[in-house]
């Protein structure tokens, strides 16, 4: 093994980082800056040319595919599936790949929307005459006043732009940001005129939280029959211990012969009774001491509701006990329950 060089020959430590902190009046001031150009946008932006522009998609008997190039093209991307998400056909045209034979998609009943800053992109521009000989009707959507996509499409919608965010001006962080508020505000536009209902929107989000919470109702998520943590007003409540710890639920449902919910007892309330009554709990009845007029929900409302139910004031609970209109116990739903299924 070699020997260690002498200290005075060894390399110096790096030295530290300094630390790069964003000055906090700097970062307001963007802020400020970026809502003042939105502002601009939406104080002049053409309400003719919307309305015109939503109507030709309203009124579209093909799909409607859009395009674009770069950031403007991530924004097309976006705004396509929100449609496809209200269940309206659309889609996105790569315009590279279209070039490439995926133009054959387009037929005379399409609509293809054009997304660009400038209007002038070349790739957007070499796509035109091609999508023009498919007989599809051509929207271009800028912000620059004259550009050359206008020239060539049926119907033009200029956004406006006071100037970008970024101290270059080059950036494209507010032309951006008017595009995607542009799309989605006709996205809903649309939405409205088609009226298209709750349990619609509902049915083409099935996976997520969104169709979940809509989908769902109390009877889908509930404990049932065998599950139910039940006992009867005149049991004792030392000899219900069993029935109260094991069903995962944290309370008992109190019935009477004919399943009537009569009231509950949670663990919480053993606590508060075994704490004031001491010994005396040995002698208590389940029916002395349960709450009977407990928050309850009927089988057919929506899951979500329960779990909001279950949090409003005064004071928040874990479980609400399921009962039909005539008051008869067919179920519980536990906030854990809830949680469980992804709501």
């Amino acid at each position: 093994m070699g020997s260690l060089p002498p200290s005075s020959d060894l390399p110096a430590p790096p030295p530290k980082e300094t630390l790069t902190l964003v000055n906090p009046d700097d970062l307001l001031d963007l802020f400020k800056s970026q809502q003042k150009y939105l502002n601009f946008f939406f104080q002049n932006l053409d309400l003719s040319q919307t309305l015109a522009f939503t109507q030709t998609l309203l009124n579209s008997k093909g799909t409607i595919f859009f395009t674009g190039v770069g950031k403007s093209g991530f924004v097309a991307q976006k705004i396509s599936q929100t449609l496809v998400s209200l269940g309206i056909r659309s889609g996105f045209l790569s315009p590279v790949d279209a070039l490439h034979g995926d133009i054959g998609i387009l037929s005379n009943s399409d609509v293809l929307v054009f997304f660009s800053k400038s209007g002038n992109t070349e790739e957007l521009l070499r796509l035109v005459p091609c999508a023009k000989a498919k007989g599809t009707f051509l929207i271009a959507v800028t912000s620059s006043e004259a550009n050359a996509l206008t020239g060539v499409c049926d119907l033009n919608v200029h956004l406006p732009l006071e100037r970008e965010l970024c101290p270059f001006n080059l950036a494209p962080v507010t032309s951006t940001a008017i595009q995607m508020v542009f799309g989605d505000t006709v996205a809903i536009a649309l939405m409205g005129a088609r009226s298209l209902t709750r349990d619609e929107y509902a049915a083409n989000h099935p996976a997520g939280r969104i169709g979940k919470s809509l989908i769902f109702k109390v009877k889908d998520v509930m404990k049932k029959q065998e599950e139910l943590p039940v006992c009867r007003e005149g049991d004792l409540i030392m000899d219900q211990l069993v029935e109260l710890t094991s069903k995962g639920c944290g309370c008992l449902l109190v019935i009477d012969d004919e399943y009537h919910l009569i009231g509950t007892f949670t663990d919480g309330d053993l606590r508060r009774t075994l704490k004031a009554n001491g010994e005396g709990i040995f002698k208590l009845t389940v029916g002395q001491m349960c709450n009977r007029n407990p928050r309850t929900i009927g089988p057919d409302a929506m899951a979500v509701e329960a779990m909001q139910k279950m949090e409003s004031p005064p004071s928040p609970v874990q479980f609400l006990p399921v009962i039909n209109h005539q008051r008869v116990l067919i179920g519980i739903v536990t906030l854990h329950g809830l949680v469980s299924a992804g709501l």
